[in-house]
């Protein structure tokens, strides 16, 4: 069964793949075996973070546009927030790429994070790897953007755009945030705001000594994503770096994490949040988190 799927994947079928995604989503029983049927793959991944506000879907939108005037086809994550409550979708800000959804030359998929602390969806891994065999030419995970935690998607990511606007406060924040680490590029998009020359200048000085050890500096790109200012020159530094061969390290790093990630979810599997709550409600008021967690 999974066998003919991924060949219809392979072969761009759309519906099977969109299907196959909500298998992944849903734990569906099999599901894994699809999984381990994936052959291996150079599909470049892009991951878009920031923090909220910095415009990470209009400059993933107007990407897409230079991708499909140059002739790519492209698959587009787009991992939204949910509610903590009952883990929906809590904004479905997908408006923005509205003019893509009927080109066959692009797909878009919209994931809840579905409680995931790490701005990603808990199967990110698993849905990234196999849009990777379907016939794109580049995949774009674009996070919720919630905070230090979106360091996650340096470890799913080949290369990592960090998103970041002038009145994001000083650049001391960008540096607390845990971005400088994790950036391959630095946009710093709705440049047409006052001090972004400032911003620019300051974010290259911190990034000076921060990676003087490396071969190269990480690049610094002005956008204004609103209005396709910009994103040519992103998009030849992208293309620039997915055309490199990775480095060894890194790549043996992202597998890494990937690795590490899936064994987690696989020893978590067995713990239900929702028996959890009712454990606790049956405890009272006697209830001791650090107890509870010891003996469980």
């Amino acid at each position: 069964m999974w066998k003919q799927q991924l060949a219809e994947i392979k072969a761009g079928n759309t519906k099977t793949l969109a299907r196959c995604i909500s298998f992944i989503e849903n734990e569906v029983p099999g599901y894994e075996d699809l999984l381990q049927e994936l052959p291996p793959s150079t599909t470049p991944v892009i991951g878009i973070t920031g923090p909220p506000g910095a415009g990470k879907s209009t400059l993933t939108d107007a990407l897409i546009g230079t991708l499909v005037q140059e002739g790519a086809s492209v698959a587009v994550l787009c991992v939204d927030p949910s509610s903590p409550f009952n883990l929906g979708a809590l904004l479905g800000d997908r408006i923005r790429m509205s003019d893509w959804y009927d080109n066959p030359n692009v797909y878009i998929r919209s994931l809840a994070t579905r409680g995931s602390l790490g701005g990603l969806h808990p199967k990110i891994i698993e849905i990234s790897d196999l849009l990777k065999a379907a016939p794109y030419d580049l995949v774009i995970v674009e996070t919720v953007g919630v905070g230090q935690s979106e360091v996650e998607i340096a470890g799913l990511a080949d290369v990592t755009v960090v998103v970041v606007v002038p009145e994001a406060g000083d650049e001391v924040q960008t540096m607390k945030a845990g971005l400088m680490e994790i950036a391959d590029v630095f946009v710093v998009n709705k440049a047409d705001r006052p001090d972004a020359d400032l911003f620019v200048k300051n974010l290259r000085l911190m990034l000076a000594p921060a990676f003087a050890n490396h071969e190269k500096p990480v690049p610094v790109i002005k956008t204004i994503a609103s209005q396709k200012q910009g994103i040519d020159e992103l998009y030849r530094q992208l293309k620039a770096m997915t055309g490199e061969k990775i480095q060894h390290e890194k790549r043996l790093h992202l597998l890494a994490e990937k690795a590490f990630h899936l064994i987690e979810q696989k020893r978590m599997r067995d713990i239900d949040k929702k028996m959890l709550k009712e454990k606790i409600r049956e405890a009272g008021a006697s209830f001791n988190l650090y107890r509870f967690v010891n003996d469980y």
